[in-house]
């Protein structure tokens, strides 16, 4: 008994619309307090919100194992072209988003063009676009065994070099890390993401590289599943995986500490067992108990993942210059509407809000049969 391609796309479309769903809702707080889980770690640590991200990443290589088969009626440089293409269009996607709305109110009050010298490289989108590129070319060249052992040497290297390229005192602490020392040298500090009160991009040019494992782990989970069939003893491997995944995250981070702002490699594995026993139960769910009807609000997101982040992200930089008084729309909206549930709840209630206008704008889409790719 083999699943079809569809059926397997169905969970996938849930996963990953489960992914989407829960970024909108911690990316877009309506003000502080928020509650803890809905918080990244500081530093080193995890919480649910730390899933996130990587889950997307791991969906990303789910759906290339998919997509891959359709590669070998066409000609190497047709495959190098759209993976390049893709990779581009992705990455200049963040870019614009990050740039967005391009201009700005001068110290005279005057509107001029923001500039790009003082724009954010480096970010999501950007990490999906290099990791995915990166994957891509490796498992069509190199096929893969061979991508899987750059893998795994990756994840090992990757503490040595930021251990001797950090600094000396503590190589892994925010501001002696070697992600900040290469961005810093690479692009400058004003490339580089203020969040953190100084610069440091959390989806740096060298924790990017980490990262690439969360994506080639979801295109062997992808492939395995396809080979495997839908039956008790493959789900069960693959659950077995995420145990094995998630135990050997507890003793690495003895060594090398789970954070997500590094992407370190215990990190990594933390989150691959994670997605595996999730996107387990999702199957099983689905395929074997057929409850195909409970998970269509995740479906919408699914289907249309990089639009719907794109309107959630872009839709409130929009609330936040539109002026309503001495207040941005954005906090007139949270001030006299959400504010009466107290700051715990009224944060989460805008969140979930906004969360569903914009699955209502992807129901929208999907309605009318508007999948939108790249």
């Amino acid at each position: 008994m083999t699943i079809s391609i569809n059926q397997r796309f169905t969970a996938l479309d849930v996963f990953r619309g489960m992914t989407i769903c829960l970024m909108i809702i911690v990316n877009t707080p309506g003000g502080d307090p928020t509650f803890s889980p809905l918080q990244h770690a500081s530093w080193d640590g995890f919480t649910p919100t730390d899933l996130v991200f990587p889950s997307f990443m791991f969906a990303v290589g789910n759906a290339m194992s998919f997509v891959m088969s359709k590669w070998t009626d066409m000609s190497t440089s047709q495959v190098v072209t759209k993976i390049l293409k893709r990779t581009l269009t992705i990455f200049l996607l963040g870019y614009l988003m990050y740039w967005f709305p391009f201009v700005k109110y001068d110290d005279a009050h005057n509107l001029i063009l923001k500039p790009i010298s003082e724009t954010r490289i480096f970010g999501v989108l950007q990490r999906i676009a290099l990791a995915y590129g990166a994957t891509a070319f490796m498992m069509y060249f190199l096929k893969p065994r061979l991508t899987t052992i750059i893998t795994m040497l990756i994840l090992i290297l990757y503490w040595p070099v930021m251990v001797y390229f950090g600094d000396s005192a503590d190589p892994l602490s925010m501001q002696g890390n070697a992600v900040l020392r290469l961005d810093t040298w690479l692009i400058g500090t004003k490339h580089l993401y203020m969040g953190e009160g100084f610069p440091f991009d959390p989806e740096g040019l060298l924790s990017t590289l980490p990262s690439i494992g969360n994506v080639v782990a979801g295109y062997l989970v992808g492939s395995y599943l396809q080979k495997n069939g839908k039956s008790y003893e493959g789900l069960a491997k693959l659950l077995m995986i995420g145990v094995l995944c998630f135990i050997i995250s507890y003793w690495w981070n003895l060594g090398f500490p789970i954070n997500k702002k590094l992407w370190s490699s215990s990190f990594v594995m933390r989150t691959v067992g994670l997605d595996c026993m999730i996107l387990a139960c999702i199957i099983y769910l689905i395929d074997f108990l057929g409850k195909t009807k409970s998970v269509y609000f995740f479906q919408v997101f699914g289907r249309n993942p990089l639009p719907i982040y794109l309107l959630s992200e872009i839709g409130v930089i929009i609330l936040f210059i539109i002026p309503v008084g001495q207040l941005s729309l954005f906090q007139w909206v949270y001030q006299n509407i959400f504010i009466y549930a107290g700051n715990y709840f009224a944060s989460l209630l805008f969140a979930i809000s906004w969360m569903l206008f914009c699955w209502v704008a992807g129901y929208i889409l999907d309605k009318k049969k508007i999948y939108i790719k790249v």
